[in-house]
Parts: C-alpha cells; structure tokens; sequence
C-alpha cells in the first residue's frame, strides 16, 4: 500500500510540488489550434494550477501570459486584441505576445512607466493541431520525431475532453491492458466496416475478429512491461489457441503520455494534462497511415458527447454517465453506451477527485501501473536534484525518438515477438508521408525489409 505522503508527491502538480517542477520540464498542451479560430481568437487557460490568457495576434503569432494585468490585477481573458497584443479593457495597457509592455495610455506622455513594465509570457508553438506552452525555466527540450508529429496535417486530428479528476488516474487507465475487457466489454459485436474513428471497434490486424469479440472472450492477458528511452513499451498477450495469440502493443510516453493502437490504420497519442491537481484534459493525436483524416466525420462522431467550448462530456456524473440498467444486462458490459470515452470517465471520476491510494490494493495485472509509479518517482527525484529527466530532449536526441511501435493483430504463439515488429513496420513504411526504408535495412535490388530490435 502507499502512503498519503507517497500519493501526494505524485499527483500534485502545483509550482512548488514536486510532481509539478518535474511537469514543467515538458512542454504542455494548453489549447487545440481550433479553439483560437474565429473573430476572438483569446481564451483563458488554467494549466499545471495557473492561470494564463493565450490569444493569437493581428500577425498570426501566439501568446500565452499570466492572466491578472500587472497594472491592477484585471482579466486579460476579457482584453481586446488590437495594437499588436492584447489590451487590457480596464485601462488600456498594452502586452504583445513577448509580455512586453507597449503602452500604458492613462499616464502623461512623458511617462517612463510603461518602459520598466513586463508581464510574465511563456513560449508556445503549434504541433500536431495543439497549441503547447512551455512553463519552465530555460530552453524549451525539444519536440520527439514520433509519428503524431512527423505526419502532415491531413493525416492527423486533434481533440480533447474534460475529466474531472486527478491526472495521474485518467492516466493509469490508458496504460492498464487488462481492463479493456471488462470496462470496454460490447456483448454483441459491430460490422468492423463501420468501425471508422471507433476505438475497439474494428478488426484486428491479420484477422476479421471484431477486437470486441477478443477482448470479451480471452480476458486474462499475459502483461510484459519493458522499459524503452520514451518510457515504457506494454504488451498484453492473449492465447486464441496452440497457434495463434492476440497481440496488442501499446506505450506509456513520459511524462503523461500514451500511444495506442486505434485499427490497423490510425493510432492515437494522447496526454493527460493536469488543469490543476483535481482536473485534467485529455488531448489526442489521431494518426492516419494510409488516407487522409476524415476531420469532418471525427469532429462530428466526437460532439455527439462533448460540448463546446470547455469540451465537457454531456455524459456525467449529473446524469449517472447515462447509466441503463437494460443495457447493462443486455448489451455493454458498464450500461453506460458504446463511447469508451464515456466508461473511462466513469472509471476515474468514480475514484474520486484524488485517488485515494492508500485503499488499493494492486495485483499482479496492475504491473504496468506499478512500473510507472516506480518511474515517476524515480523522474521527480532526478529533477530535485538538479538532473535533466527523461523526454526532456535536446535536439539531437530528440531526433532517436521515433515511432513508437504500436499493434493490434492475430500472430503466431510461437513467434509473435517479431510478428508484431512486422506488422508495424510495414505499415509505418507504407505510409504515404513516411521516407521510404534506408538502404541499410533492405537487400541490394528488393523490397525486403531488415527488422530492426525494437521500434
């Protein structure tokens, strides 16, 4: 069992935690691109337990500041982009996206003030249709060469979703392999051709079994846990008989990352980023490797349950999670609809806003869980120390990070550990906006791919 002491110094977030300083070695989502489109492109944003105002100005350059005017302490959330920033709409002081100080226009003219003026502003660039904001002191690490941000835009499709808890359990649900199979149980399955932009809802590769049918029918996986230069790679093995095994290979992506398979066209990255220490937003990275994203089709598939503008799940602890008794009988395993985003919630609100961990009670299907506590740990220590932590990148080792493997297939019992290396290499090869193989990993005149060790 843990600790309070121990829960705490994982989970809080704030500038003096621990688990907060370590947070901000990292760049950090802080909007989707989207968020700031339109004739008012400001919104307020609460990160890591801070309260900023990001804002787009006249020139197209984004900027994130503190949020209380350092004149009087007013909302900039309310302020006018004009003069090239943004306006105070109290007096009228003036902030470009630098934090500097351009006018303070209720002074004499002769005045200085505005000269000795500068309001906190931290870096923010736009990747993968997020908008991310560095909050740490010194040189922003670089960004990873992984797949979510090598591929153009019109293969990939950002969004978000509010849950009201802890980061740390909305997190531990997406690197629990064992839990699919019951949480995200369908009784009966879909026609996997219907299955676009649904998760668990499509085939495996290699096979046409629904994964629903997989999951419900085989749920004791065997769970391997190794550690990676990203964080961890998950494998979770589920014996159909003597020859064939399902496969599913997923990563926990440090600090508050994970990289799952989707079907045997997308995956998905996602973040879970503390608002403050009771709330956090997930945000994902679809990632297409065969045609461009239906943006249009995934928008809509995902405002059928999230409402604008603070992408809050209509589905809620007000309305039981649209809890029906029939259906739990009859047709999901929770009764709580086909969203899976729905029956995460569930999960990790239910927990309360800071899982108590002193009550837990781990096994040994919870392996992935424990591994990662173990390295969070082990991560905030080295930033207490001085030490730089792990995916806190300079440019060139940014550029080793790549991938990372992912896959959701039927393979051999006996030689599945290549199998699945097969499987995502050749899909990440075949991709339209991957570089072709290098001449070191195919023979001279063929097509054969050399495997490397590990993704």
């Amino acid at each position: 069992m843990m600790s309070q002491e121990q829960n705490d110094l994982i989970t809080r977030i704030g500038p003096k935690a621990p688990a907060g300083k370590l947070m901000r070695q990292y760049w950090q989502p802080a909007a989707l691109v989207d968020e700031l489109e339109g004739d008012r492109p400001i919104r307020p944003v609460k990160l890591l337990g801070e309260d900023f105002v990001l804002f787009r100005d006249e020139q197209g350059r984004y900027g994130l500041l503190d949020r209380d005017c350092p004149h009087r302490g007013a909302d900039l959330a309310f302020g006018r982009l004009e003069g090239g920033g943004v306006r105070c709409a109290f007096h009228g002081w003036l902030f470009d996206v630098e934090g500097k100080c351009l006018e303070t226009p209720a002074e004499p003219k002769t005045s200085k003030l505005c000269a000795g003026i500068k309001q906190r502003a931290y870096p923010v660039v736009e990747k993968g249709g997020i908008l991310w904001a560095y909050l740490g002191e010194g040189e922003p690490p670089a960004f990873p060469e992984i797949d979510c941000f090598a591929a153009p835009g019109q293969y990939t499709f950002a969004f978000k979703g509010l849950f009201e808890c802890n980061w740390l359990q909305a997190l531990e649900v997406g690197i629990d392999p064992a839990h699919a199979s019951f949480l995200h149980r369908f009784f009966e399955d879909e026609d996997v051709k219907a299955s676009y932009g649904k998760q668990f809802r499509g085939a495996s590769a290699g096979t046409e079994l629904p994964m629903t049918k997989i999951l419900r029918e085989y749920d004791r996986p065997i769970i391997n846990v190794e550690s990676t230069e990203y964080g961890l790679r998950l494998i979770a093995l589920r014996e159909l008989d003597d020859e064939r095994t399902h496969v599913r290979v997923t990563n926990q992506l440090f600090p508050h990352g994970f990289v799952i398979p989707m079907s045997t066209e997308m995956t998905i990255t996602q973040w879970h980023v503390p608002v403050d220490d009771e709330n956090c937003y997930w945000y994902a990275i679809f990632t297409s490797y065969t045609t461009p994203v239906d943006k249009k089709k995934m928008t809509d598939q995902r405002l059928e349950l999230y409402e604008l503008p603070n992408y809050t799940s209509r589905k809620n602890k007000t309305n039981d999670y649209g809890f029906n008794p029939h259906e739990q009988k009859h047709e999901t395993y929770t009764g709580m609809g086909a969203d899976i985003n729905v029956h995460d919630q569930w999960a990790v609100e239910s927990m309360g806003k800071i899982q108590d961990r002193t009550r837990e009670h781990l096994g040994s299907s919870d392996k992935a869980i424990i591994a990662y506590r173990k390295l969070l740990r082990a991560e905030i220590e080295k930033v207490a120390g001085g030490q730089r932590p792990m995916m806190s990148l300079d440019a060139d080792t940014a550029r080793s990070i790549q991938g990372p493997g992912t896959m959701d297939g039927i393979g051999p019992t006996k030689g599945w550990e290549t199998y699945w290396m097969e499987v995502d290499v050749a899909r990440r090869r075949g991709a339209p906006w991957m570089a072709a193989a290098p001449a070191d990993q195919t023979e001279p005149g063929s097509n054969v791919i050399h495997l490397p060790a590990a993704e």
